[in-house]
C-alpha cells in the first residue's frame, strides 16, 4: 500500500486548532470548527467536510474507503465519537462517545445518542429525523418541532467558537502548514 499523501484544503474561515492529527487529502468547508486533539483520518479515500461544521475534543473521523467521504453542513461531532460513515448529510448529531460503523449513512436530520453504538451487519441508510439512543441503540423517528431553534442555538455555538478557539489555541492553515 503506498504511504498517505497528506493535503489539507482549509478555507479561510475555518477554524482548525494546531492540535488537531490531520492525515491524508481532507477539505474542511468555511466556518467549520476543529476543536484540539481532534483526529481526521483520510487512510483510503479523501474526505470533504461542508461548512459550519463543530467537531470537539477527542472525535475520530476514519475513511476507510477508496470513496470520498462526505460530511454535510452544520454537523455537530460531540466529545470522544468516532465517524466510518461514507456519507453524512446536513444537521446531524453524534453524541459524546458514540460511534457510527462503514456500514452506516446518515441524510439529515439525525441524532446518535450518546455512547450509541451502530453497528449494522449489512449496508444501511438511515431516514431523515432518525433518532438513535439509549444503550440498546433504539430507534424512533424525530417530529421536526423545534428544528429552527436547533438551527439558531448551533449557529451561535458556532460563532462563540470562532470568536474564542483563536484567542487560546494556535490554528492550522492549508497544506500540512
Amino acid at each position: 500500500m503506498p504511504p498517505i499523501r497528506d493535503r489539507f484544503v482549509i478555507h479561510s474561515r475555518a477554524v482548525v486548532c494546531q492540535d488537531v492529527d490531520l492525515k491524508g487529502d481532507i477539505t474542511i468547508g468555511p466556518g467549520t470548527v476543529v476543536h484540539p486533539k481532534a483526529a481526521i483520518f483520510a487512510l483510503a479515500g479523501p474526505i470533504v467536510i461542508g461548512a459550519g461544521c463543530i467537531i470537539e475534543e477527542a472525535v475520530i473521523i476514519v475513511n476507510r474507503r477508496k470513496d470520498i467521504m462526505r460530511i454535510g453542513d452544520n454537523n455537530l461531532f460531540e466529545i470522544g465519537c468516532r465517524v466510518e460513515c461514507p456519507s453524512i448529510g446536513d444537521f446531524n448529531t453524534i453524541s459524546t462517545r458514540a460511534r457510527v460503523h462503514n456500514t452506516v449513512r446518515m441524510t439529515n436530520h439525525c441524532v446518535v445518542g450518546a455512547q450509541c453504538l451502530v453497528v449494522p451487519a449489512e449496508d444501511e441508510t438511515l431516514d431523515e429525523y432518525t433518532c438513535i439512543y439509549g444503550p440498546a441503540a433504539d430507534r424512533r423517528t424525530w417530529s421536526g418541532r423545534g428544528q429552527v431553534q436547533e438551527a439558531d442555538l448551533r449557529t451561535k455555538h458556532a460563532e462563540y467558537l470562532r470568536e474564542m478557539l483563536p484567542k487560546f489555541n494556535r490554528l492550522r492553515r492549508s497544506d500540512g502548514a
